[in-house]
């Protein structure tokens, strides 16, 4: 089907067509359902090539995560599905650039978003985390109308074109739940170790297996470690921690610094079972879950979020077709039994 079969079934020039198709100039009530009619039952997708040579220039995508090795490698997976989708979408008329900025620097946020709002992009693809840090960015992105796809967490009070990630209340619900399964009964305390407090989805996790806890009668023993200056989650510091509450039946850790924790728990003088459950396949976290120093991980299929968040920035702009303003990532959960060394996180 092309715009010349669709005219002439509508009966109509391609100019008037064209006009429906882009949203643009008069075209009265009638003809306009009748062009759209055809183009849905013949499911009609415009040329995004053509299109790119029209406008005598290509589409540009722009993607603002955190550097690929920082917080494990988990924002390197995350672009490595960005990769993938901007390899696939680049013979159609589409450029994708990626910058990586280091989220435990105050200032370097500041640099790479002034350079990202110069860069007169056609989409935005952002991971909103830091979100008091970087709710002035978003706001101005939304002001000024620049098509933006929210991965890996969302931002409430903003409109992006669609949110991929996962129900993080439901994720942190679920860690509760595991400690359930595997303890039976919950009888010493649980410690949440929450770091990235700033992050709207590792409040709603720690806000999650708090309600778990309360709705099942277990005690919780909150501890926050600050992202900056300094101040992110250490096996130190874990050490300490778990120097001044011995009496604990395990840990749940709201990130993906579940190694780290593994770590600190070794180093324990007291040797009765005790449950860890944390967040991220990452490789340092599959591994201690094999050996079983980990008891269960709750995976957010990270490049399958960078994938498909390019995917469907691409399909609304370059397409122009209606994309679903959220997309849930279900919650996987590893436990040693499920676990490959060769598996996909």
């Amino acid at each position: 089907m092309t715009v010349h079969e669709i005219a002439a079934l509508a009966g109509v020039s391609i100019g008037t067509v064209d006009r429906v198709l882009h949203k643009r100039g008069r075209v009265s009530a009638a003809t306009r359902a009748k062009i759209e009619a055809i183009v849905e039952q013949y499911r009609f997708t415009p040329n995004p090539i053509a299109r790119s040579l029209k406008r005598n220039r290509p589409y540009r995508f722009c993607a603002l995560v955190p550097r690929r090795d920082q917080d494990a490698g988990y924002w390197g997976q995350i672009i490595e599905g960005i990769e993938r989708a901007a390899d696939e979408i680049k013979p159609l008329g589409v450029e994708t650039k990626i910058f990586e900025y280091d989220r435990y620097d105050p200032a370097a946020f500041e640099r790479i978003s002034d350079a990202v709002s110069a860069g007169k992009f056609d989409g935005l693809l952002f991971a909103p985390i830091m979100q008091k840090r970087t709710r002035p960015f978003v706001e101005r992105i939304c002001a000024e109308k620049i098509p933006l796809v929210f991965v890996d967490a969302d931002m409430p009070g903003t409109a992006p074109l669609c949110v991929i990630g996962q129900d993080s209340f439901c994720g942190g619900y679920l860690a509760g739940r595991l400690f359930h399964l595997f303890a039976g009964t919950v009888s010493l305390p649980v410690a949440v170790l929450d770091a990235h407090g700033d992050d709207y989805n590792i409040t709603r996790r720690r806000e999650g297996f708090l309600s778990y806890a309360e709705e099942n009668g277990f005690s919780v023993i909150v501890q926050e470690y600050s992202d900056y200056g300094g101040g992110d989650i250490s096996v130190e510091k874990i050490v300490q921690f778990l120097k001044g509450h011995s009496h604990l039946s395990g840990l749940f850790i709201t990130n993906c610094m579940a190694h780290r924790v593994a770590e600190a728990v070794k180093q324990r003088s007291r040797k009765e079972p005790f449950l860890l459950v944390g967040y991220d396949l990452i490789p340092s976290n599959r591994l201690l879950l094999l050996q079983g120093r980990i008891n269960a991980i709750i995976s957010q299929r990270p490049e399958e979020q960078g994938r498909e968040a390019l995917l469907i920035l691409f399909r609304s702009v370059v397409l122009e077709q209606t994309v679903e303003t959220r997309r849930e990532i279900p919650l996987d959960v590893y436990i040693k039994e499920n676990t490959h060394p060769l598996l996909p996180a």
